[in-house]
């Protein structure tokens, strides 16, 4: 498989977690929106380093690694490179608490997010998906 073809698919699945996301937003279950945004975008972005051959490394947020490896990138990809980080650093600071809750209160992940937290983790997946795309297409 190729890096190309390697990508596609990352996408791909990127693709299909974001739709899980829209269906569980019209469930109610904001946590889990903002934690498969997460997911999403955090796929997507390793597509898109693999696509330009970088192995992405086994965290979740490959924001600095898309800044390290930005001269890789096409011109109109790599001006989306210091939002694309930001969208990556700060869903993943929502990852264990959109799933595990926070710990130290003792309130569960449904009590920690609301409808205009999942509309804002959904709209910078989308912008991401559609950036990662556009780089794949191009």
């Amino acid at each position: 498989m190729t890096n190309r073809e390697s990508a596609q698919a990352m996408l791909k699945r990127a693709i299909i977690i974001l739709d899980e996301a829209k269906s569980l937003r019209s469930k109610g279950a904001w946590n889990l929106v903002v934690r498969r945004c997460q997911e999403a975008v955090e796929l997507a972005l390793k597509g898109a380093l693999v696509s330009v051959g970088i192995q992405p490394p086994r965290v979740h947020d490959v924001g600095p690694t898309l800044k390290e490896h930005s001269e890789k990138f096409p011109p109109e990809f790599r001006q989306y490179i210091p939002q694309l980080a930001s969208i990556s650093r700060a869903l993943r600071a929502e990852r264990e608490l959109s799933f595990y809750g926070d710990e130290e209160s003792g309130m569960p992940p449904e009590a920690l997010y609301t409808s205009d937290d999942a509309d804002d983790a959904l709209k910078k997946a989308e912008f991401v998906l559609e950036k990662c795309q556009n780089l794949l297409e191009g």
